[in-house]
């Protein structure tokens, strides 16, 4: 990397520039960023995360943060002698899991992002799901993928019923960034514990995002040959799982990317938190450095 303090003034001049057809053209627009992976326990990323997510207010977006806490529930439950145990990606959550669930994203996770943002000149406020009614959510009902007759019971892990963004855009609309646990309430008040990226992909959705923008710990979509495939249309991506390319934990991922796509986010970009400012560099830059889905 150039070292920044070298780029003479001219050159930083003609950086900004470059981004300003970029700016008016999703100036205004909403933009859904899950943040998870090294990107959040990396100081250094952190805190150029929380920087992007301020520049990008700044200059008219309106950036909505989700965010994930997969290590940090996993050290919380060791701490308490629990190990986590998985089905088929998805965490069994009994009811002590939920609690340490609850405590680790929407008080610990959650407020680490709200101060890394405040610390870098915004105005962040944390959400879960309960605030404002935003997440209803059933039990999820999960059908083992080989057969589908047998249904393994995962505990308090939910599927999304509906979301109701009012108190999302009642804070958008006062300067604020919103900053959300994953974390629903169903019909008798029970909390449930969703996967991340599921409610960053029907949160744009609901709220009709320009970019839906998923931070992960991979360059993006790969091929066989482990080349970065840059941009992608929904139907290629349904080729790319008919043939196994897409495997693993990048199914629910991209499962929820490509619905986000096709009922109406335009694009839906899979980059790398492992690089810094890597939001940045895929929305004010017309290189490519991650996965781009798009809508058509």
């Amino acid at each position: 990397m150039t070292d920044l303090l070298s780029i003479s003034p001219r050159d930083k001049a003609e950086i900004l520039a470059q981004a300003l057809p970029y700016i008016r053209k999703f100036h205004g627009k909403t933009i859904v960023i899950k943040y998870g992976g090294n990107a959040m326990t990396d100081p250094a990323l952190q805190a150029d995360f929380a920087e992007d997510v301020v520049l990008l207010k700044l200059v008219g977006m309106n950036p909505v943060v989700v965010h994930g806490g997969g290590p940090q529930i996993e050290t919380a439950l060791q701490r308490l002698g629990k190990k986590g145990e998985f089905i088929q990606g998805m965490r069994v959550t009994d009811a002590e899991t939920m609690e340490v669930v609850e405590w680790v994203l929407a008080g610990e996770v959650q407020q680490d992002i709200v101060g890394l943002i405040n610390q870098a000149g915004g105005k962040a406020v944390g959400l879960t799901g309960r605030d404002g009614g935003m997440i209803r959510a059933q039990k999820l009902r999960m059908l083992d993928t080989k057969d589908p007759s047998i249904e393994h019971d995962v505990g308090q892990v939910g599927d999304i019923v509906a979301i109701d963004p009012s108190v999302v855009k009642a804070l958008q609309d006062d300067a604020f960034i919103p900053v959300i646990s994953p974390i629903g309430f169903g019909e008798n008040n029970e909390s449930y514990n969703i996967n991340a990226d599921v409610v960053a992909s029907k949160l744009a959705v609901v709220l009709q995002a320009e970019k839906l923008m998923l931070l992960t710990n991979t360059p993006g979509v790969l091929d066989k040959e482990g080349r970065l495939l840059t941009d992608l249309t929904a139907r290629e991506i349904d080729a790319l799982f008919a043939d196994g390319t897409i495997s693993g934990g990048m199914l629910p991922k991209i499962s929820g990317a490509l619905d986000a796509a096709k009922a109406g986010v335009h694009a839906v970009h899979i980059i790398d938190g492992r690089v810094p400012h890597a939001m940045l560099l895929e929305i004010l830059t017309d290189q490519a450095y991650g996965t781009m889905i798009r809508s058509h």
